[in-house]
Formats: C-alpha cells, sequence, structure tokens
C-alpha cells in the first residue's frame, strides 16, 4: 500500500509539474501579440497556412477585436501569397465584425473563455473550420509533445 501510495504521490507531483509548464507557457504565449511588428507577420502567416489547409475560394475570418487592424492591414498580402503558392485567384475573405474571438486573458475576464492571439478561419458556410489560434497550436504542440515531456520527468526523477 505504501509503495501504491509513493508511486501516486510521483504521478501528481509529475501532473502537477506538466500543469504549471502548461501554465507557463500560456502566459508566454501572450507576449507574442505585444510585439506588433512580429505578431502582424505571425497573422500573416496564420492566414496563409488557414487558406492553405482550407482551399476554399470564399472563407469567413475571426479574430480579436484588439488584432482587427493587424488583421486588415495584411490581408491583401496574405491573399496574394495564398494565391502565388497555390497558382489560384486570391480568395474572397469576409472578414467578421460581429462576433469576435474572445480577448486575452486578463483580470476582468479572468474565468471566461479567452484567446490570446491568432485567427479562426472557416468555409461560408462553416463546416470545415480551422482554428489557427496561438492557444489551440500551443494545445496542439502540448499534447504532442507530453509523451517526450513526461519521459524527460520520469527520468529525472529516477536519477
Amino acid at each position: 500500500m505504501q509503495l501504491n501510495a509513493s508511486r501516486i504521490k510521483v504521478l501528481q507531483a509529475q501532473d502537477d509539474l506538466v500543469s504549471n509548464m502548461m501554465e507557463a507557457a500560456s502566459k508566454e504565449v501572450l507576449n507574442v501579440s505585444r510585439d506588433h511588428n512580429s505578431y502582424k507577420k505571425l497573422l500573416k502567416g496564420l492566414i496563409v497556412q488557414s487558406l492553405l489547409r482550407l482551399k476554399e475560394p470564399a472563407v469567413l475570418l475571426r479574430c480579436r477585436k484588439d488584432d482587427h487592424h493587424l488583421v486588415e492591414s495584411v490581408l491583401e498580402s496574405a491573399k496574394e501569397e495564398y494565391a502565388q503558392k497555390l497558382q489560384v485567384h486570391p480568395p474572397e475573405i469576409i472578414v467578421d465584425h460581429h462576433i469576435y474571438l474572445p480577448p486575452g486573458p486578463g483580470h476582468h475576464n479572468a474565468h471566461g473563455p479567452s484567446c490570446s492571439g491568432g485567427v479562426v478561419v472557416a468555409s461560408r458556410d462553416g463546416k470545415i473550420v480551422c482554428e489557427n489560434t496561438l492557444d489551440a497550436r500551443l494545445d496542439v504542440v502540448f499534447r504532442k509533445k507530453l509523451p517526450e515531456i513526461r519521459k524527460q520527468l520520469v527520468s529525472q526523477v529516477a536519477a
């Protein structure tokens, strides 16, 4: 029973470390949108990547209200880059001015939905959605790397 109890303690400690790592990474992701020049380039890349995934002639794009002006400023160059890569006509991108992604986490929005930045691009009918937000990308990377992270933690505990 003591052996099982100690195993549970080790697993709980590992889980706490993983949770703390995810929380720290989430806080770090918030800093990405603070540097407007690099964030503007990132937004353009996220839009192009979303268009390449959807391959639709017309799409609906959603972003945070704070990012709206940055998205509008890179939209034309993102369309052109996409069209050049696929040798097609530039797509029609409709930026949703009615529904925005939630704002970044903050004191006024501590427990509600939040978005650290990025875009969500969907087909006109809404059946195909590419969630290319910074939070979604962090989740994907974290899930993909989780076995590796756990392996590192086990080897550190064993040492």
